[in-house]
């Protein structure tokens, strides 16, 4: 019996070299194009995605790797909304509910979980603070009633006995632990995995994906783009020029305003928290909407996050966490755990700076707004700004409604049909596991796994990531270079020793796709 594969696009999604050289030449042949993204993170290939689906002839250029900034950087968590109910953002709450459905549902059910959150209630005030939570997770549960998230996906919330939570997370102090408080969320696999997705799903629509290609400069109308590869330079004209580059959105149009915020992540073995699968929530001393949260990893590994400091310091390509931030995530999470953390636990760390728009006033930047904006320069160029990763693309919708209503005849061009569109290697959740390969792959390809399966053999890479997997980010996800595979497709490199021990397996791949590094 056939099994219709859902996340099929019209054109063929491979990403590769060979494909990257025919559209560079395309483009230069005709440089004459609908739209022009610039930035190849969750925004820039959410909107080349959208645009690309309404029959526009689409660009996306990055001066990089796709997912290279901030879209690698978060906590791979797709928020319901909750911790934007907790500051009275309730329409941004209400478009984070929404759209993790569609990413669960629809979208990308094959890279989006239902993970448990599981806050630890400790005497004394753990009545006082169970009512103060219980009503938070009520309110985000009626959200997820409100946008038609089903309870078999995302249960109810409630509260849980102490045998129960420590159960689910071993690694708690069990001294005056009364119980706890299990809320649901949605957790991806990667968030470098989505951004790939979503970038070969626009190519599967006819969009030109272009990584290693920089705007050197661009307006409302053109670019001059340079292929950093070659070093040939390309002026491109456009009727919309959107601007997608997140904290580097100041580079391409100097008037826009932002604030960018600092979040670090730490990096330990699963094994120093029990093996648990679910996420911890520790409340951050002091406060009463900040909260510190254990997050199950790949690799056998978990992350421990998150702070929100300003970064005034200037914009690195790759940000460094502080001492300051990991001595408090280290505290903070060892406040409940029965063997405290030290440095000697860490594995890696990991940090990334949210594009957040400058308020009026100075203060914190967790009191500043996670809503997005597009803003137009004088030369017409368009800057997307603001948001987060969950809400990629409902930002893409209306950064492309935009540009159709103040550069085309609106009338000519399709209404978005993004909310429809399962990205390549989307599958029915209940059906993933008719997917003939083995679980490991299925959670991160979905229904390419048998495919990836297939490819030639060869040295593995560290923590089990096998040759095919390397082969595959290289022949269909696009990656040019060893730092590709290892920083953003398998995301090794997150741990040094990972990094140095598979170098020499992810060169061998690029010998077996018959590739030559960059």
């Amino acid at each position: 019996m056939s099994v219709r594969i859902v996340g099929r696009t019209p054109l063929p999604s491979a990403l590769h070299a060979g494909r990257r050289l025919r559209e560079i030449e395309a483009l230069s042949a005709n440089p004459d194009i609908d739209v022009l993204v610039i930035g190849g993170g969750a925004t820039g290939a959410g909107i080349a995605l959208d645009a690309a689906s309404r029959g526009l002839r689409t660009v996306l250029v990055e001066r990089n790797d796709l997912a290279h900034g901030t879209s690698r950087w978060s906590s791979k968590l797709i928020h319901g909304g909750l911790r934007y109910l907790a500051t009275g953002q309730v329409a941004i709450a209400h478009e984070s509910a929404s759209e993790r459905h569609l990413l669960m549902t629809r979208i990308a059910p094959h890279l989006v979980r239902p993970m448990a959150q599981v806050l630890p209630l400790y005497a004394p005030g753990h009545m006082s603070r169970g009512a103060y939570i219980g009503i938070g997770y009520g309110l985000g549960d009626g959200l997820r009633r409100i946008v038609g998230t089903p309870d078999a996906l995302l249960h109810s919330p409630g509260p849980i006995g102490r045998d129960e939570t420590l159960r689910l997370a071993p690694a708690l102090r069990a001294e005056a632990l009364r119980g706890g408080m299990r809320g649901w969320d949605g957790q991806l696999i990667d968030d470098a995995r989505l951004v790939v997705a979503v970038a070969r799903t626009a190519a599967g629509y006819g969009a030109s994906i272009l990584t290693r290609v920089e705007a050197r400069e661009a307006d409302g109308g053109s670019a001059l783009l340079r292929d950093l590869a070659t070093g040939t330079d390309i002026r491109v004209r456009a009727r919309a020029v959107l601007n997608a580059t997140g904290v580097w959105a100041g580079e391409l149009d100097p008037g826009v305003r932002l604030r960018p915020s600092r979040g670090t992540h730490l990096v330990v073995e699963a094994a120093r928290l029990g093996g648990s699968d679910v996420s911890l929530t520790i409340p951050v001393a002091g406060s009463s909407s900040r909260f510190v949260f254990t997050l199950p990893a790949p690799h056998g590994r978990a992350y421990i996050g998150l702070t929100d400091m300003p970064a005034d310091d200037g914009i690195p390509d790759v940000p460094q966490a502080t001492d300051a931030e990991i001595d408090m995530l280290l505290d903070t999470v060892s406040t409940v755990l029965a063997a405290p953390l030290t440095r000697a636990d860490l594995s890696g760390t990991f940090a990334g700076l949210r594009p957040l728009l400058a308020g009026a006033e100075d203060g914190e930047t967790s009191d500043l707004s996670r809503r997005h904006a597009i803003i137009e320069s004088p030369s017409g160029l368009l800057s997307v700004v603001g948001g987060k990763l969950t809400t990629y693309r409902r930002m893409a919708q209306d950064a492309v409604d935009t540009a159709v209503a103040r550069r085309f005849a609106p009338e000519t061009v399709p209404a978005s049909r993004t909310r429809a569109l399962p990205l390549v290697g989307a599958w029915p959740r209940p059906r993933l596991i008719e997917i003939a390969a083995p679980p490991r792959l299925v959670r991160r390809y979905g229904a390419e796994a048998p495919f990836a399966a297939a490819l030639s053999d060869g040295p593995a890479a560290a923590r089990g990531v096998t040759a095919q997997e390397l082969q595959w980010g290289i022949a269909v996800e696009g990656a040019l270079t060893v730092d590709d595979v290892l920083d953003r497709r398998t995301r090794l490199g997150l741990v040094a020793a990972d990094r140095e021990s598979s170098w020499d397996a992810a060169a061998a791949a690029f010998e077996r796709a018959g590739v030559d590094p960059l």
